[in-house]
């Protein structure tokens, strides 16, 4: 490292016991980088959280030889690799914070930052994710993919149609792990007191959306077309990342009330890339056991929801494991979805009761609505799916008032009050 003194362009891939999958990362990044930016100085940084398995040493020698290459100008040199390992909390946002700090001191002008499981990154992604920044005066560029319908289910029923009703911009991908940054943007990443907190270990992706967003950094989206990883059926344990990922958009609500509060409606966020259709691995979803999850948690949770939800929502949802356990099939319809969100948002700002608690009480509903969502999505495809998940979303927008009255304790009651304070900026 201290023989590199300036970069034009940094890449970082964050990893942890990657070894199968990174070689393959490293190279589509190098390759991007001679093919696209062969003029320009860079460096391809692994950020490592303590592998135990020969992820370093893969990053290492990983090698793409320039002749396999179809280059419309000769590098100027190839892009340095690094591979070091963290130090601090241990998470994602640990990583990104060496990756940040390293783009910062070689002054680059643009950074980068891709998931190190990723097996359908191409050279194109390195140019979609930078060139915006460097040409386009963009700060922050948000993925843009093509997923599966049941791959990213926490982002399609919570994390995209909250965020979007909110902060009223339409980013398809607030948590999609690859983006790209500006020196602007890594500036006031760094200068944020959040490194230390639970943001770095459990919630960066969202955190890093958020701030851009909600700051009025100037947004963006590139198309990436399909994201293949080691994605997993919804019905598997992810209730760690529905905790960890809702739990810092809750904080961060909070942090941003002023900022959210009025705004209404959203608007759409430019998409770089060319649009095409892709094929898809095939993810297999266990409803019955997600419908059985639901069920457990009527039995069992509903003094914990009294102290979170509404009357109504909770006589509403009760009814709804009623009729599950009569055979009924399972439809938690998107108002009744909207009211729970956002009473558990409320719930959280309040701490009604202890935040892992909430949080944790949250899973058995958030299963409901995922097997509602397969349930009803079973023999759609892509487009119809899509269209779906933007009548959640307009759900979300349209009951934005709902969540203001709840906000001040004023359950379906007078317009609230708008809080009269400043943005938290540090």
């Amino acid at each position: 490292m201290q023989a590199i003194k300036q970069a034009d362009i940094v890449i970082g891939i964050p990893s942890f016991n990657n070894e199968r999958t990174i070689a393959h990362v490293v190279q589509a990044a190098y390759a991007g980088l001679a093919k696209y930016f062969p003029q320009l100085t860079a460096v391809v940084v692994n950020s490592d959280g303590g592998s135990t398995d020969a992820t370093r040493e893969a990053v290492i020698s990983a090698r793409v030889e320039d002749s396999h290459l179809l280059l419309l100008d000769t590098p100027m040199g190839g892009a340095h690799r690094l591979s070091f390992p963290y130090h601090g909390v241990p998470g994602k946002g640990s990583a990104f914070r060496l990756v940040f700090q390293l783009a910062a001191a070689l002054g680059a002008k643009a950074c980068a930052v891709v998931d190190s499981d990723l097996r359908s990154i191409t050279p194109e992604w390195i140019d979609l994710l930078v060139r915006p920044i460097l040409f386009a005066g963009y700060d922050f560029v948000a993925p843009y993919y093509q997923r599966h319908k049941y791959d990213g289910t926490i982002t399609n029923s919570i994390v995209y149609p909250l965020t979007r009703s909110l902060y009223g911009l339409s980013v398809r991908q607030p948590i999609g792990g690859e983006f790209g940054i500006s020196a602007h943007l890594v500036s006031r990443y760094l200068e944020r007191d959040v490194w230390d907190t639970d943001v770095a270990r459990y919630g960066i992706d969202i955190w890093m959306t958020t701030v851009a967003i909600a700051e009025g950094f100037r947004v963006c989206q590139s198309f990436l077309g399909a994201k293949l990883h080691d994605a997993k059926d919804p019905s598997s344990d992810l209730s760690a990342m529905l905790h960890q990922v809702v739990g810092s958009v809750f904080a961060l609500m909070q942090e941003y009330e002023p900022v959210w509060w009025d705004r209404e409606g959203a608007r759409p966020v430019e998409v770089f890339g060319f649009r095409f259709d892709v094929g898809l691995d095939p993810i297999s979803v266990d409803v019955q056991r997600m419908v059985k999850a639901f069920q457990r948690g009527c039995e069992e949770l509903p003094e914990i929801w009294a102290l979170v939800l509404s009357t109504d929502t909770l006589s509403t949802v009760r009814a709804l494991g009623r009729g599950c356990g009569h055979g009924q099939p399972l439809h938690m319809d998107n108002d009744l979805w909207t009211r729970v969100v956002y009473e558990f948002a409320c719930a959280y700002r309040r701490q009604s009761i202890s935040r892992g608690h909430l949080l944790r009480s949250l899973t058995p509903l958030y299963l409901a609505r995922v097997a509602s969502f397969v349930i009803e999505t079973q023999q759609m495809g892509p487009a119809e799916v899509e269209t779906q998940i933007e009548d959640l979303c307009l759900a979300f927008e349209k009951q934005k008032p709902y969540l203001r009255a709840q906000w001040n304790g004023k359950a379906g009651g007078a317009p609230p009050v708008r809080p009269e304070r400043e943005v938290v900026t540090s």
